[in-house]
């Protein structure tokens, strides 16, 4: 059952978040043939809610409307302490009654505070993770996917990832068609490829004036060069085995792991600015050939070179 849905809002609101829950269940597609949702709008108390954009949102309810909810979808709000006692209590009476509870973002916090992310996995936007995970030890956090179901608790990643949350869930309730009908109205995408951590920004980092700089210096300039621990080792002058528990001292990750992620920095800075092909481009970071490219791009990021490319390419 997918009908009783009520989108829960915390001062500071955060306005798309709110929108996200709006669009997918608060607009009326009856006459397209689609369900109805008797959607309504509750916080910790009603009256107006100030945003994080200087505007203020009224909501009519209080935590007593979520009694006999289907869905409650917590949207995203300033990360605080403490969170309303009643709303908690409203949150956790959901579950217990059959229902579900979703949220977009820092939503998350509030779940946790409720203890409904307690032996389950979450996930939340990649800035708060780290916070998400050391404030709620009980719940597996997974940083780098855009949702994570976990019924009845669907946690999704930062801002737009709520949409593809909010999708999956009527894909998974009322089917897939009910799901590509609304996202062709929202003029989305019904279901999107990788994780969000294909969406965090990590530079090419400088020298550092460790050690070891000079020598990263110079593997970050040859990515293309195959290069072995023993020869790596010689060239910084140290025997092998000091070699790699130096490298793991100062970088935190073997020497493998930190080129490929350096080739890996290098592919997507080449995907977004140039038009170079995706062999031409696996040649350049050391990968050798396409096929070894969209492995480890895979891997680490959930997704593949030339999606990444549509994404994320200058000229998009």
């Amino acid at each position: 059952m997918l009908k009783n849905v009520v989108a829960v809002v915390l001062e500071e609101v955060h306005p798309f978040e709110l929108g996200v829950a709006c669009e997918v269940f608060g607009l009326d597609r009856t006459a397209d043939g689609l369900p109805g949702y008797d959607f309504a709008l509750a916080g910790a108390r009603p009256g107006p809610h100030a945003t994080h954009s200087g505007f203020a949102v009224d909501v009519p309810y209080g935590p007593e409307r979520l009694a006999g909810a289907d869905l409650a979808v917590v949207t995203a709000s300033a990360v605080r302490e403490q969170y309303p006692e009643p709303l908690l209590e409203a949150l956790r009476a959901v579950v217990a009654g059959g229902g579900r509870v979703l949220s977009i973002c820092s939503g998350a916090f509030v779940l946790g505070a409720a203890g409904l992310l307690d032996g389950r996995r979450s996930t939340t936007h990649w800035r708060h993770s780290d916070e998400l995970a050391a404030r709620f030890p009980a719940t597996v956090v997974e940083p780098d996917v855009l949702y994570v179901d976990d019924d009845p608790v669907i946690t999704s990643a930062g801002t737009a990832a709520g949409i593809d949350a909010c999708l999956h869930l009527v894909r998974k309730v009322q089917g897939a068609e009910v799901a590509r009908a609304i996202a062709r109205r929202m003029v989305v995408a019904p279901h999107r490829e990788g994780g969000q951590a294909q969406f965090v920004n990590r530079p090419l980092p400088e020298g550092d004036g460790d050690s070891l700089a000079p020598l990263l210096d110079w593997m970050r300039h040859h990515l293309d060069r195959e290069a072995t621990v023993e020869q790596l080792a010689a060239r910084a002058h140290m025997s092998p085995r000091t070699f790699a528990r130096r490298f793991q001292q100062e970088t935190g990750t073997t020497p493998h792991r930190w080129l490929t992620g350096q080739r890996i920095l290098l592919a997507q800075r080449l995907l977004e600015s140039t038009t170079e092909s995706v062999d031409a481009i696996a040649a350049r970071c050391g990968f050798g050939n396409a096929a070894a490219l969209r492995h480890h791009f895979g891997c680490r990021l959930g997704t593949t070179p030339l999606a990444y490319r549509r994404c994320f390419a200058d000229s998009c």
